[in-house]
């Protein structure tokens, strides 16, 4: 697997589309914290990192809106990937919608949300954005 963060977002991405509470994904350092995030944000409802095997995966759960329909994601989109990287300083930060959506960078100090970067004027690699 060359982009295990492709992946990662695909799979989440697949749930979404049927409408799966769970998901479970191969576990890695930067799946974790990308998860923390999700989490943190409110993108999710919960998440639970297995240890099975050497590399151990991540339940995530999903999080839908009362009637059961409506997602709390509506896009995960890749930015940086292995053939073309993308960098951004702190102060050419992306907006996604505006705003309302974040952009996940791996920087210097950690994966972070591109606010918390531009709070901490860092900047790094954009992995991807959701909103």
């Amino acid at each position: 697997m060359t982009d295990p963060i492709a992946d990662y977002l695909t799979r989440l991405r697949n749930a979404i589309q049927a409408k799966h509470r769970v998901v479970e994904v191969p576990a890695s350092n930067l799946k974790k914290e990308i998860t923390k995030i999700l989490f943190e944000k409110g993108y999710i409802l919960n998440y639970q990192f297995v240890e099975d095997g050497p590399q151990g995966t991540i339940k995530v759960a999903l999080k839908y809106g009362s009637d059961g329909k409506s997602n709390a994601i509506k896009c995960l989109k890749r930015v940086s990937r292995p053939g073309l990287r993308t960098y951004t300083g702190y102060k050419d930060m992306p907006r996604v919608i505006n705003g309302l959506g974040i952009a996940i960078l791996s920087t210097s100090k950690g994966v972070m949300t591109d606010k918390e970067a531009s709070e901490l004027k860092i900047g790094g690699e954009v992995l991807c954005y959701i909103y």
